[in-house]
């Protein structure tokens, strides 16, 4: 007797493979199980996602191939998860087998039944548990904070001035979870790698490292399936990890945990372009577990949903707004750029209070978002510029290696000897990266040394400085011991440090998002200085003398107002203000569909041709007009950066006060996308996509 089973494989995105495939079993499967199944002339891994009472209407049933093998010793993936999966891939619009397989470790996927097995059967997590690290004194804010986690059902938003503990309320929400109930499991979340190994280390030392797993695209994929298996199985209570880890299978998953919420690297920018934060939500409700979003500039979405219930809110909002150990947040100094000699990187008194700060064995740090060398090369001859042959931007200039490097494409050449147009053998950089504020830093310093007579010693982290594996956790740890005088980077550094020596924070140029026209900006620029910020005055000894620096053309700018007074509500409440007067998310909802070809007329015309094809159907389905009437389809236009790797791009915007309008519009016009692109006059077209709920317009 065969049993029918539905079961996804890993499918292109928008391929005519979108959703399960049909496959027979001698064994009957429950939904979740993992297989191994024929596709082409391949074997893949799939996923059971359903039991069929027979082949499909119009098949026959010596069509359908058999399963090849059944993945023995893992339990299926439960319910919640499968449900998890099935919103993602219902709301971000992509192919449910591709979001599901996405979710799994890289490995599974080639592994055999017997080759796991005996995986299995090296897993050492099994054991005694390694004896807890006694926990820190909660602080009254912290303590009323936790009580209310205990005491409400969420789900919430912790907004926490930089320095007030938020770490040890993690710390404490796990620990008092555990206790209660010893099988249940917590997921952690950060944003960005780089900060994953001392959140690990502070929960190793706190559970021990038994009970602690990662996960994230920095670690190989052994590590990655351990860890999985590990999560899987119930045997890891803790679970830490980037944005993919919203995905991991944690079958008694009881808390959520997701630190500096507000940064936009939980969004993921490639295939399904998945919000984590968001979907962390979504699985707290669908598992019953309690949701903690964590952040002292939270985003404006998230701080709108904090407002009192009787407003409509749906988060409860905790407030920690003071440091730990009576410390005080770093005084913020502006510095009237205008009044300075033209030109001039480092103002006379910024380079006066890193002395001062040096003297005294302090440290500094001085932060600017653009890394290389300069951004561009220039002949001021003819006017010739470093742009890249292959992409619409500017080679960055590397002094290090004299590259010229395109950080969109990785297109690298060495830096010319002269002018490839004219000849001109003087040609210069424009504008400064870290590379180079990290060279005339030392020169303007280089009579400085230590209060032991050594040398100044000037350290930059950015991503060319920690491209090798562990120069991250290096460069970290010399700055953590006192050897790093003056530390130069990018965001890298800007926020999660816990940096006890630094009490000086120098913001460079920071102008260029004031008037930026993207509406989010603003928010991402003042959430950026304040985290930054945060890294002055973290131990409470030097707190009263740490001073927060911004050397700025337009110091009275409101944004600098508030960043003075480290006052995020009263910036928010403005930058909302603006928002719900221009129809701005989060007062309505948004969509971007792009599409890349070799030719930008290419790529708009499909758009515009889908754009109309999809209002011309749908406006002839009954009750389709006011669902119309309700959104703003705009024409297409080229990306920002319309031209990568010479491939065209260009973007169409969809935008609706109702969520739910918007998303049945997108599920209605995915099959008219489809047939617009097999359309004979849009046979070039090289792919399009669906990014709901998009950063970046």
């Amino acid at each position: 007797m065969s049993h029918w089973l539905a079961v996804l494989v890993q499918t292109p995105a928008h391929s005519a493979v979108a959703g399960p495939l049909t496959y027979r079993s001698a064994l009957p499967l429950a939904a979740g199980t993992l297989v191994r199944v024929p596709l082409g002339s391949r074997e893949v891994l799939g996923i059971v996602w359903a039991t069929l009472d027979g082949p499909p209407e119009g098949r026959l049933a010596q069509d359908a191939r058999a399963v090849a093998g059944v993945l023995e010793g893992l339990p299926p993936l439960g319910p919640a998860w499968r449900q998890l999966v099935g919103f993602a891939a219902s709301y971000y619009q992509r192919a449910l087998g591709e979001v599901a397989l996405a979710a799994l470790p890289p490995q599974l996927r080639e592994l055999s039944a017997v080759q796991l097995a005996r995986r299995l059967k090296r897993q050492a997590l099994a054991g005694g548990e390694a004896p807890a690290a006694e926990p820190l004194r909660l602080s009254a804010q912290q303590a009323q904070a936790l009580a209310r986690l205990e005491g409400e059902p969420g789900p919430f938003l912790l907004f926490g001035a930089t320095g007030s503990g938020k770490t040890e309320v993690y710390l404490h929400a796990v620990q008092a979870l555990l206790q209660r109930e010893p099988e249940a499991q917590a997921l952690v979340m950060v944003p960005e790698i780089n900060l994953t190994p001392q959140l690990e280390a502070r929960f190793t030392e706190r559970f021990g490292p038994q009970a602690v797993v990662a996960l994230h695209s920095g670690m190989t994929p052994a590590q990655r399936l351990k860890s999985w298996l590990a999560a899987h199985g119930g045997a890891a209570r803790i679970v830490l990890g980037t944005r993919m880890a919203v995905f991991a299978s944690c079958p008694r998953l009881r808390l959520i945990v997701v630190d500096e919420e507000h940064d936009p690297s939980y969004k993921q920018q490639e295939g399904a372009r998945y919000s984590a934060r968001d979907l962390a939500v979504y699985r707290g409700r669908l598992e019953g577990a309690k949701v903690l979003l964590g952040s002292a500039t939270p985003s404006l979405e998230s701080w709108h949903h904090s407002r009192p219930a009787e407003q409509g809110g749906r988060y409860v909002r905790l407030e920690m707004p003071e440091r730990i150990g009576a410390g005080s947040l770093p005084r913020v100094r502006r510095v009237d750029m205008n009044h300075q000699p033209r030109r001039a990187v480092f103002s006379a008194p910024l380079l006066e209070a890193i002395r001062e700060r040096v003297a005294r064995g302090e440290q500094s740090m001085v932060f600017l978002n653009r890394r290389g060398y300069a951004p561009v090369l220039h002949c001021a001859d003819c006017g010739w510029k470093s742009g890249c042959p292959y992409c619409s931007a500017w080679r960055v200039f590397h002094k290090n290696d004299r590259t010229l490097r395109c950080h969109h494409c990785g297109f690298t050449e060495r830096v010319p000897r002269a002018c490839p147009d004219c000849g001109n053998a003087d040609i210069a950089p424009l504008g400064r990266g870290t590379e180079r504020l990290e060279e005339h830093l030392t020169e303007l310093l280089a009579d400085l040394r230590r209060p032991d007579g050594a040398p100044l010693r000037i350290a930059r982290i950015d991503a060319d400085t920690t491209r090798l594996k562990g120069a991250l956790q290096a460069q970290l740890a010399q700055v953590h011991a006192g050897e790093v005088d003056v530390l130069v980077g990018t965001q890298m550094i800007a926020k999660g440090h816990d940096f006890r020596r630094i009490t000086l924070v120098a913001a460079v140029n920071p102008d260029g998002a004031l008037f930026s026209s993207d509406f989010r900006a603003p928010e991402r620029l003042f959430a950026l200085l304040m985290q930054a910020g945060g890294r002055a005055g973290r131990e409470a000894a030097h707190s009263a003398a740490s001073e927060m620096w911004v050397q700025s053309f337009h110091p009275g700018h409101a944004l600098f107002e508030a960043l003075k007074r480290h006052d995020y509500p009263a910036f928010a409440a403005s930058q909302l203000k603006e928002r719900a007067q221009a129809g701005l998310p989060p007062f309505s909802f948004q969509a971007l569909v792009r599409a890349e070809a070799r030719t930008q007329e290419l790529a708009q015309s499909f758009l515009n041709a889908a754009s109309a094809a999809a209002q011309a159907e749908l406006a002839a389905l009954p009750g389709w007009d006011q669902v119309l009437a309700r959104l703003s389809l705009y024409p297409a236009v080229p990306m920002s950066v319309q031209r990568v790797a010479n491939v065209e791009r260009a973007q169409m915007l969809v935008e609706c006060p109702s969520r739910a309008a918007l998303q049945r519009f997108l599920a209605a016009w995915h099959g008219v996308l489809h047939a617009t692109r097999a359309q004979p006059e849009h046979k070039g077209l090289i792919r399009w996509a669906v990014d709901v709920d998009p950063l970046a317009i």
